[in-house]
């Protein structure tokens, strides 16, 4: 079909396809049912390999379980569920985009265990993936890794500051797999993102100087035009972006689509989940820093996160001896006398009290938060379970290497990730669970695409965003 004025092919993996991305979003948001028929449609689908479903026999999903009584073994079964699962979604990806498109897969660096596991899926699924985008985090190890198995590498990044820290440590030895260089916008798309802290997370940036400052570093670096640079993050309408199109400043561009294909017949979140997504109004989504990653993320502001703002707004320095400003002892929610407040944040902590916030829990910045006997419980059950799905984890205090700990007090300002994402996507409670959207999920409820309840097939959205649209 004929495409959106100025959109072109592009090469990849070996044949023509549509410079157009399906953004992998873990856990199970995406998984073979969406990227295969983004493949088939002639774009690049990607798995998410981010503790992937595996199947039993009989085709049902297999839970993912851990009885083991150390955090170690655990994180052990915890990796081989994800390689179980990523290569289970690799092949039966790559069967459904029948020799059309590409297949990538999608991992993030601060996952527990993302080495072994790309090395694992990798091995197992050769000739059936691409390349690998990878984010979250400086994947230093990424070009070696895909120079190794002879795919494409695609590191996510949020300036060009950061590609040229990659590229002179790293990259620069792997030229000819650089597949893309993708740009996700820190305040535009979705789930985690590269925010530094240079950055003021209020005032978001225009992405098109900094996607220009990242294809000068690229030239710089003599990196030619043709290795697109992908722009994920806000991606609607292509007409929206028509001058980023066949644009000499910028060089070959790509377009990756994230929170779109969440409404697709083939996408796998749950129904409820999909319905939610039609009713999201501007600023619905939140731009916030509870994730026990560390890095910044965007979610839809439901119940589960208010209640995790509520949470740290009931939250007060302390001192462990009378000083400065901290001349009063806290009496309410604490064990001991070493806690010192100012009087106005006694007071404070006595009226939560007051509301049912019994417990005052220790923070590792010196803070406390307070919190219901049910919320301790379950954040104290939830740190107990961890599994080591994290590299670093603030809410668990659990990493996976050396001595299994990053030694700081675990944060209950944050949450369980692996437990949330699960069970959200496999048809857990929409308010009580984190819903990761990119900022422009309120357009689902503005665009006539989706009038009358309409879910469109993966092709007939991609067919559709060809036409510019």
């Amino acid at each position: 079909m004929s495409a959106f004025k100025g959109l072109k092919p592009i090469v990849y993996g070996g044949r023509e396809v549509w410079p157009l991305i399906e953004g992998g979003k873990g856990v199970a948001a995406t998984n073979h049912m969406s990227s295969g028929a983004w493949a088939a449609a002639g774009g690049i689908g990607t798995v998410s390999a981010v503790n992937a479903d595996s199947y039993d026999a009989t085709g049902k999903i297999v839970p993912q379980v851990y009885a083991q009584l150390t955090r170690k073994e655990r994180h052990e079964q915890l990796i081989r569920y994800a390689i179980d699962g990523a290569v289970e979604q690799v092949r039966r990806a790559y069967d459904l985009a029948s020799g059309k498109g590409a297949i990538n897969i999608n991992v993030l660096w601060e996952m527990g265990g993302a080495q072994p596991i790309l090395e694992a899926v990798l091995e197992k699924t050769r000739g059936l993936v691409a390349g690998v985008t990878c984010g979250a985090g400086m994947p230093y190890k990424l070009s070696e890794i895909a120079a190794r198995y002879g795919v494409n590498y695609l590191p996510i990044v949020s300036s060009g500051r950061a590609f040229r820290a990659l590229w002179k440590r790293a990259y620069h030895k792997v030229p000819d797999l650089l597949g893309a260089v993708v740009y996700e916008d820190p305040w535009l798309a979705g789930g985690h993102n590269g925010l530094s802290n240079a950055e003021d997370p209020r005032k978001p940036e225009d992405p098109y100087p900094r996607v220009k400052a990242l294809r000068d570093v690229m030239r710089t670096e003599g990196l030619p035009d043709s290795v697109p640079i992908v722009m994920a993050g806000g991606v609607w309408f292509l007409r929206e972006w028509e001058n980023w199109i066949d644009n000499p400043e910028l060089g070959g561009i790509a377009f990756q689509f994230g929170t779109r294909p969440l409404l697709t017949e083939e996408s796998p979140i749950p129904l409820a989940w999909k319905e939610h997504l039609r009713t999201l109004e501007p600023g619905d989504v939140l731009l916030h820093r509870f994730s026990p990653t560390g890095f910044y993320s965007s979610a839809v502001r439901n119940p589960y996160l208010r209640a995790l703002e509520a949470r740290s707004e009931r939250q007060v320095p302390y001192s462990k001896v009378s000083a400065g400003e901290h001349t009063v002892q806290l009496d309410v929610g604490v064990k001991g006398k070493n806690f010192w407040v100012t009087p106005a944040d006694r007071d404070r902590a006595r009226t939560w009290h007051g509301a049912g916030f019994v417990h005052a829990l220790r923070t590792p910045d010196d803070t406390v938060v307070f919190v219901t006997t049910a919320e301790r419980e379950e954040i104290q059950q939830d740190q107990k379970d961890c599994m080591g799905c994290l590299s670093h984890c603030g809410f668990s205090s659990w990493k996976d290497h050396d001595d299994y700990t990053t030694g700081r007090l675990a944060d209950p300002r944050s949450f369980c990730i692996q437990k949330t994402l699960q069970d959200i996507a496999h048809g857990g409670p929409i308010d009580q669970n984190l819903m990761f959207a990119g900022h422009a999920a309120y357009r689902f409820k503005q665009d006539p695409f989706y009038s009358n309840n309409f879910t469109p097939t993966v092709k007939q959205l991609v067919d559709r965003i060809l036409t510019g649209d």
